[in-house]
């Protein structure tokens, strides 16, 4: 007799879950990185899984629209254990900068900070004119 044939052995589903390294998928979920459209966020989580990381793609905030369908922002969320490697592949793909980013808060700031300096000079002006 000969044995059965597997019916999921063609399943690409099964294929994608036996590249996961059980060790990079413990913990929380954590976004690692944006990106521009599902067409892209489908890519990064390609190359993820090529290096064992598993990965979730879900829309940004603020993207929320039926109208974009693929298009919009899209976050890629991976498991805290597979972070640093996440990070790895993505610094080598040039996805990511190895320089940490400006805090919106910090930019926002900045942004008053000169506004007010400008702001104050012109006023000084001002009185200086009218003296």
């Amino acid at each position: 007799m000969t044995e059965p044939e597997d019916p999921w052995e063609g399943d690409e589903l099964r294929r994608r879950v036996r590249k996961i390294k059980p060790q990079l998928s413990e913990g929380d979920l954590v976004r690692v990185i944006g990106a521009s459209n599902q067409a892209e966020a489908e890519m990064i989580q390609g190359m993820l899984l090529e290096e064992g990381v598993p990965s979730l793609v879900r829309r940004a905030r603020g993207s929320d629209v039926p109208d974009f369908l693929a298009a919009g922002r899209r976050d890629v969320l991976v498991p805290a254990s597979g972070v640093p490697t996440a990070r790895e592949v993505l610094l080598q793909a040039e996805m990511l900068s190895d320089q940490p980013a400006a805090t919106p808060p910090v930019r926002v700031l900045v942004g008053l900070l000169v506004a007010v300096v400008l702001v104050g000079i012109v006023v000084w002006i001002g009185a200086e004119l009218l003296v």
